[in-house]
């Protein structure tokens, strides 16, 4: 099942691009609404204004802050899943040596495919569901087969050799589960809807606030929401696993596949 979200499906750019126009829109707005008011404002009124403009900064600034940790820490968790997947099939590959003859043969090509196909999944875009629901399935269909065989040699003949393979391969398909569920994870839609009406509200108050001066607004103020909509762009981007400029590495998985030896 895919994302449910508005915006997940939207290109990082487009939000960034269209979060810069509403800004400024909500600043030229709330300048001319200042312009105005400038005749019917008093003094006390342009100290609150400048008091709530200062507090709106600074619910902006704490809410850039949460929402790009929040986007790094989902970003980290990715990059962890891939290590110890990597890690968990990398150990199954060492004790298939356990096996012995055919099951051995046959536990290396089904482990040896199953690599295969986690790290061609890899390369699917996170927004294509379906197609990486088709590699997930192909993989659990390989990992089968290499259950199957450590399941009949730990019935005949057993032992801790049989036991410490299986317990692998049960960290393997953990490790599959886990790094699906961390792809699937982002920053709540919500959280970025509520960051996004901060911005713009920010933008109209600084407008407002120049127009009650009797100032246009001056380059920093542009500056600023230039800056707001590159952080905007980065922690979007971060969130947007295999979809923007900042991606998970996945050395760990195509290394791993490197130095498998295919079984004679």
């Amino acid at each position: 099942m895919g994302q449910k979200e508005l915006m997940y499906d939207i290109p990082t750019p487009i939000i960034a691009v269209t979060l810069l126009c509403l800004m400024l829109a909500a600043t030229w707005i709330g300048y001319h609404v200042g312009l105005r008011r400038q005749t019917v404002e008093t003094e006390q009124t342009r100290s609150q204004t400048i008091a709530v403009q200062g507090s709106l900064l600074g619910l902006l600034a704490l809410l850039l802050g949460f929402t790009f940790s929040l986007a790094l820490s989902r970003h980290d968790d990715r990059s962890g899943s891939v290590v110890a997947e990597a890690n968990a099939i990398g150990t199954a590959w060492l004790r298939t040596d356990f096996l012995i003859g055919a099951p051995k043969t046959q536990a290396k090509v089904g482990l040896l495919k199953y690599t295969r196909l986690r790290v061609e999944a890899g390369e699917v875009p996170a927004d294509n569901y379906r197609q990486r629901d088709a590699y997930t399935a192909s993989a659990e269909e390989a990992f089968g087969d290499v259950w199957d065989v450590a399941a009949a040699n730990a019935r005949d003949p057993g032992g801790a050799a049989a036991v410490s393979l299986t317990n692998a391969l049960n960290d393997v398909i953990d490790a599959l589960a886990s790094r699906n569920a961390a792809l699937d994870r982002h920053v709540p839609e919500v959280v970025l809807i509520m960051l996004f009406a901060t911005f713009i509200l920010s933008g109209a108050m600084l407008g407002f606030s120049s127009g009650v001066n009797g100032s246009k607004p001056a380059t920093p103020v542009y500056l600023m929401l230039t800056l707001i909509v590159l952080l905007v762009f980065l922690i979007v981007d971060l969130d947007r696993p295999r979809r923007g400029i900042i991606e998970v590495d996945r050395t760990p998985m195509i290394d791993l596949l490197a130095s498998f030896k295919a079984p004679a």
